[in-house]
């Protein structure tokens, strides 16, 4: 702690975004950065506390106090060597992590809480413009072959720490390039694709073999897959929509999220899309149905597309702007969040099922709902319609409701995979001559980048457990 007085006499400073008529007019990242000074003052507002509520509060348990400190110092090999320890990715969480350390920061009663988001992506940064993030391929293999099926922040955090291990890993991507959610699911005013392919460069360095354009179970049988490896890991995310289920669904210009956001992401990339498979929003009366992160990326792509308007619908009730007596800190805060796509332009409305498409020669022109009053019973919110009804008028609609769980497909099916009561993978099934595994989303439903990080790395101590108690059946892994 290198200055014990710095939480007192620094205030918080956020970076902050460009200017809306400037970040609109493009799909570059919206965040600003600090100078460097600034930063370091940042960093040196961390008090080291006895009891450092973030590292609980982070599914990874990142060191905060620790690389911050050494942040402060300049200390940078020691700062990106600390952070990457519990982090596979940290320039990815400094960008699209909500920053559920912060929530719990003590700093955070007072509504002060210390930029820990802002200084991993700047550390990170720093370090890679230093040379200080560079191939390390593990100096001896241990002959095990391990298939990961999926490259997103799951599948990329399994494949880098068995790599490091001394595994043969093969990662397979069934689109043409790896990053997953985070290439596809991801817009590019959130994150840069280019942070992506530098850090799938380096593992390619460090000996990671990369198959895209490669789906399992259709262009590889699922019995070549088993032939070819010792163990495999499914890190298929969670991509089964959450649709909507009324009339008027089968009209024209009603797209789901994800594929409204992937072929974006697909353009910006320099993809020839047009004709009736180009999904645009330019000129229209947007409605996203769906008030999380996934719709907010949806209203600011529909809004860089030049809608016409943009109405973002949420089915729960606003949230308050303060916390309330039963959510005090250090939990989450369950307070009302405006995102930067959100601040660009878009009217929210809350409290509202949609029961009706409304349509005109086989097109989208409206939507009906009806107003919702939430009631608090024994802990559950139950929603009571309340008769009220209201009709918005759209061109377009976008559902962005949440995935359910991972999708039912030929690979999961001839891998004879085993669900829980929800439709997830389970994350062990050992007995077998192949072991299967499985992490991310498709374990826990949709969730953070955090967490798929987080169980990324628990999926690869088990994959390392079962064959040290394989090789070694009496002795502990």
């Amino acid at each position: 702690m290198g200055n014990p007085k710095a939480f007192i006499e620094i205030p918080r400073k956020e970076a902050g975004y460009r200017p809306v008529n400037e970040r609109i007019a493009d799909f570059s990242e919206v965040e600003q950065v600090l100078d460097l000074g600034d930063r370091l003052l940042q960093a040196s507002r961390c008090m080291d506390c006895g009891v450092p509520f973030c590292h609980w509060a982070c599914p990874t348990h990142s060191r905060m106090p620790e690389w911050q400190d050494a942040l402060y110092r300049e200390q940078w090999e020691k700062a990106i060597g600390i952070l990457q320890l519990t982090n596979d990715l940290p320039e990815v969480t400094g960008r699209v992590c909500p920053a559920l350390c912060e929530k719990a920061c003590v700093l955070a009663i007072h509504g002060e809480a210390v930029t820990i988001r802002e200084n991993e992506v700047a550390l990170a940064e720093r370090a890679w413009e230093l040379g200080l993030i560079r191939p390390e391929p593990p100096k001896q293999r241990n002959g095990i072959r391990v298939a990961v099926i999926g490259s997103g922040p799951a599948g990329l955090t399994v494949a880098n720490r068995l790599n490091k291990a001394g595994y043969e890993v093969t990662v397979f991507e069934k689109d043409e390039k790896a990053g997953g959610l985070l290439r596809y699911g991801i817009p590019d005013f959130k994150l840069t694709k280019a942070v992506i392919d530098r850090r799938l460069a380096l593992y390619e360095a460090e000996g990671i073999t990369f198959r895209t354009g490669t789906e399992v179970g259709k262009d590889l049988t699922v019995a070549e897959l088993e032939r070819s490896f010792d163990a495999i890991c499914l890190t298929v995310g969670a991509r089964q929509p959450r649709d909507l289920e009324v009339p008027g669904r089968e009209l024209q210009g009603i797209w789901f999220a994800m594929d409204y956001l992937t072929q974006q992401n697909r353009l910006n990339d320099g993809a020839n899309i047009s004709g009736r498979h180009r999904i645009s929003a330019k000129g229209k009366r947007v409605v996203v149905i769906g008030g999380g992160d996934t719709g907010s990326d949806c209203v600011g792509t529909a809004i860089r597309q030049r809608a016409r308007s943009v109405t973002q619908v949420e089915i729960l009730p606003q949230p308050p702007k303060e916390r309330t007596e039963d959510n005090p800190w250090p939990f989450w805060p369950r307070t009302l969040r405006t995102s930067s796509s959100q601040e660009e332009g878009c009217e929210r409305l809350w409290s509202l099922k949609t029961t009706r498409i409304l349509g005109k020669d086989g097109k989208v022109s409206g939507l009906e709902m009806v107003r919702l009053n939430w009631k608090n019973e024994n802990g559950r919110m139950i929603p009571e319609e309340t008769g009220e009804k209201i009709t918005l008028e759209a061109d377009m609609i976008i559902l962005a409701m949440g995935f359910v769980h991972p999708v039912h497909d030929r690979l999961l099916k001839g891998l004879k995979a085993k669900f829980d009561e929800r439709g997830n993978l389970l994350d062990q099934q050992t007995d077998r001559k192949v072991p299967l595994f499985a992490a991310g989303d498709a374990t826990l439903g949709p969730s953070l980048v955090v967490r798929a990080i987080a169980s990324g790395q628990q999926a690869a101590q088990n994959i390392h457990a079962y064959f040290t108690r394989k090789a070694h059946p009496d002795q502990k892994a």
